[in-house]
């Protein structure tokens, strides 16, 4: 487990290097958020807009759909600070051919109202410390500029009864959490869509983060932080992740992937922004159609629903 506790220029001076060498390399510059026409053939059905797919880990080695009309993909392997191992050439599956970041942008149609190609993240905030082992990857330090102010160590004693120290269980080192974890996850695109380029060159992928719509997945299967206070540091969490994704270039499509019910646990209404949700939970396409009118969770437009078929998730452009 890599330990993230770094100050911001420090993260961020190694990702914007990176993004721009290489996207400067794949010859791909001009944005991609313009809205798309809706109508025409989809992967999922012939809804207008038309229908798409999200993949991830559980998916890795299976035969994906040839055509979506968008496509988005897991970075992650279930938790915040794991990578999906075939998001790009791996060990465990080293041709660009498995990778499903490449999958995405080679099959992907792109009519519809959502970006070509998007990509969701796992989202946590476990705090310093689980039954007296302190989280790895938790910081200890960040600067006092931050939106959620300085991040402060302080000492516990763990499970063994030896003395540790670590972050403090606040506001501020949750903020910081999530704004290494995003950042892991940008640096995992370029190098992802690095590792694809130098195997294949017809289709450029993009390491420009801003390329993509980027949805935090917000569920209680994660570690989370409980009570009022707890609320407000996973809120804090997550506008430190909204906070790396939009740095680099603030116009970056950032949503949430949760429901009602598990939003309201998690952060109840401290979080301070409003964003497009994703909203799961459909079992047929007209049922996702329907959810389209549901009551946004988060206070930002309904973007797109979801339903389960079977082991493959297809998603609806509202």
């Amino acid at each position: 487990m890599r330990n993230w506790s770094l100050t911001r220029p420090n993260v961020f001076q190694t990702i914007t290097t990176l993004i721009t060498a290489s996207v400067l390399a794949a010859g791909v510059v001009s944005p991609a958020w313009a809205a798309r026409p809706g109508g025409g053939g989809g992967g999922g059905g012939s809804s207008s807009p038309p229908s798409g797919n999200d993949v991830s880990y559980p998916q890795c080695g299976s035969t994906l759909p040839s055509s979506p009309s968008f496509a988005i993909v897991g970075v992650n392997g279930g938790l915040a600070n794991d990578l999906n191992s075939c998001f790009g050439p791996s060990p465990a599956y080293p041709s660009y051919t498995q990778s499903e970041l490449y999958w995405a942008t080679a099959s992907a149609t792109g009519v519809t109202t959502q970006p070509k190609v998007g990509l969701y993240v796992n989202t946590a905030d476990p705090g310093n410390e689980y039954n007296g082992t302190p989280i790895g990857d938790w910081p200890t330090t960040s600067l006092g500029s931050d939106p959620a102010g300085s991040c402060t160590s302080t000492t516990i004693v763990t499970s063994s009864g030896q003395s540790a120290t670590v972050g403090e269980d606040s506001p501020a080192c949750a903020w910081q959490y999530g704004y290494n974890m995003a950042s892991q996850d940008m640096t995992w695109l370029v190098d992802a869509a690095g590792a694809i380029n130098h195997q294949e060159s017809t289709t450029a992928i993009s390491s420009n983060t801003s390329q993509y719509s980027w949805w935090l997945d917000v569920e209680t299967a994660n570690s989370w932080q409980s009570g009022v206070n707890g609320q407000a540091m996973n809120a804090a969490d997550l506008q430190g992740m909204y906070d790396a994704l939009t740095s680099v270039t603030p116009t970056t499509k950032v949503g949430i992937y949760s429901t009602s019910s598990q939003w309201s646990s998690i952060v109840a209404n401290d979080f301070p922004l409003a964003l497009p949700d994703w909203i799961p939970g459909a079992r047929t396409e007209s049922g996702a159609v329907s959810n389209c009118s549901l009551s946004p969770f988060s206070g930002g437009p309904v973007a797109i629903t979801q339903w389960t078929s079977h082991s493959l998730d297809s998603d609806y452009a509202c």
